[in-house]
Order: C-alpha cells, then structure tokens, then sequence
C-alpha cells in the first residue's frame, strides 16, 4: 500500500466518515456543516469532534479514507508479472469498479482535488489539501508508469503521459457522476459497466488487438 498509511478499522470513525462522505457530495463542501453529518448520522456533534476537531479535519479525513481504500483494491495487481499492458487493465478494472461501488468517497476526492486546484481559501486549507494531493498524487503515478512502460514495449501508442494519464482518469472516474444502482443490479452488471469503461480507455491509449477481461 502507498506509504505508511492503514485504513480506518474503527467502526464508530468509519460510520462518521461515509456518513460525512455522503453529505459532502450532496451539498459540497462550504454547503456542508457538522450538524448537517450528526443529524444524517442521528448523533450529536460531540461524537464528531471527538474524532475530528474540525469540518476541515473532517473533509480531509474522508479524502484519506477513499484514498486508502482505493489503494487497498489496486494493491494485488501493482506489481503483477506479465505485460504492462495487462498489468493496466487490471488496475484499471479494479480502479472503476470501486468508483461505482464507493462513490460517495471518490466523489470527496475528486472535490478535494478540484477545491486544491481552484486554491483553498485559507492557509491552513491549503496546507491540508497539499498533503491530500500528493497522496492522491502517488496514487496517479503508479497508473503513469505503467502505461509508460507498455508504450516502450510497444503495446501502448500516445504523445504525452501527462495529458494521458489525466483524460485516462477522466474516464475511468466518470462513473462517480453517472452511475447509479439499479434495484435487481448485481455483481456481474458492474463488472460489466466496468469492463465497457476500460474498454473506451483502452482503445484511446491504442492499445493493440482485444482486451483480455
């Protein structure tokens, strides 16, 4: 896993955390109070801030949470033997897979980049969301190098990794803003809308001949 970080296991931080994940994504962050997480959680603020002294603590402690997680469901395929190229389409699948299962905590990271990206308001915001950043930072880099290293074995064509790796997650991350579960809708239909997201993004890196999933 990514640095020395270790998920939330504490199910009374955890409860907090998704309950604010998902009053985050609602109403944004500057929209979002910590009465509006206790009463989506029927406590009171005291058990917030006995945890989180803050909103601000609180919004970064959500980032950390989806970014831990995250990388807790790319970790068995980062350093698979093999292709590049494959080794790409697992990360890839594993990637959009948890957005459509966890975007209530994907949607606060994409918010927290966005919120770093048009300048956080004060000092101690910015400071914050510097740290968030690079984490989530490291996180793209592993996805970088990979489509770097198949485009020098040849199975990869494109210009420049930057402009890539950003339109590549552009992609992979859309389902945060369209998906939603359908009654009935099982495992199966999202390795599939999955399997058709990886599929666009492969093809746009040219990747050679059909996708193996």
């Amino acid at each position: 896993m990514l640095g020395a970080r270790e998920v939330v296991s504490d199910s009374s931080t955890a409860e907090i955390l998704l309950a604010a994940a998902d009053c985050f994504m609602e109403r944004g962050y500057t929209a979002t109070s910590v009465d509006d997480v206790a009463r989506r959680l029927g406590a009171t603020k005291g058990r917030i801030y006995h945890h989180f002294p803050s909103k601000a603590d609180l919004f970064a402690g959500v980032f950390e949470y989806g970014m831990d997680l995250i990388c807790v469901v790319i970790e068995p395929y980062r350093n698979m033997p093999g292709p590049a190229a494959e080794r790409w389409t697992q990360l890839a699948l594993a990637h959009t897979k948890h957005m459509m299962r966890a975007k209530t905590l994907a949607r606060v990271v994409w918010e927290g980049v966005e919120m770093h990206l048009r300048g956080a308001r004060t000092p101690e915001q910015r400071l914050v969301l510097d740290g968030l950043v690079k984490y989530r930072n490291s996180y793209s880099n592993i996805f970088r190098e990979t489509i770097v290293q198949a485009r020098e074995e040849g199975d990869f064509h494109f210009e420049d990794p930057a402009i890539t790796v950003q339109s590549m997650f552009m992609a992979l991350n859309a389902p945060i803003f369209w998906y939603v579960p359908r009654p009935g809708e099982d495992e199966e239909n999202i390795e599939s809308i999955a399997r058709q997201v990886v599929t666009f993004v492969y093809r746009g890196l040219t990747g050679k001949g059909e996708l193996d999933l």
